[in-house]
This record gives C-alpha cells, structure tokens and sequence, in this order.
C-alpha cells in the first residue's frame, strides 16, 4: 500500500506517483492513464476500460460468426 499526497499542480490538485508505481503501470510521463469506479473503491489502470468492452463485444461476433469470417478471410 502506498499513501500519496494530493498537490496543487496549476490551478488544478493532482497526485504525484512514485517511480515504483510507474514501473509496475508500465507507463512514463505522457502516456495515458484511466481511472474506473470500482463497487469497492477506484482502479487505476494503463488499459482503456472502453476499448475492452468493444474488443469483448468483437470476440463474441467472432465467436458466433466463426464460418462468415473464415470464408471472408479466403
């Protein structure tokens, strides 16, 4: 567990992250960060939670559509 402190960043407040967090996002100043509201509390996460949901609605056509997408893929 790590306990962060919010600070003023600008006119906004923000939260600074420790290298050790950053290593283990895998993720560096500029990349994108996406935080969800979890039932128990937030997630932060490098992935975007929307592009999940379209990918899992995609394998489910894909799934269900397997010989249309083999006999287009020919």
């Amino acid at each position: 567990m790590l306990k962060l402190k919010l600070t003023t960043i600008g006119s906004s407040v923000g939260v600074i992250l420790p290298k050790e967090a950053l290593a283990r996002l895998k993720v560096d100043k500029g990349d994108s960060i996406f935080l969800t509201e979890e039932k128990d509390g937030f997630r932060l996460t490098p992935f975007d939670p929307e592009f999940e949901r379209t990918m899992e609605a995609a394998r489910k056509v894909m799934k269900r559509r397997r010989n249309a997408l083999r006999e287009l893929a020919k």
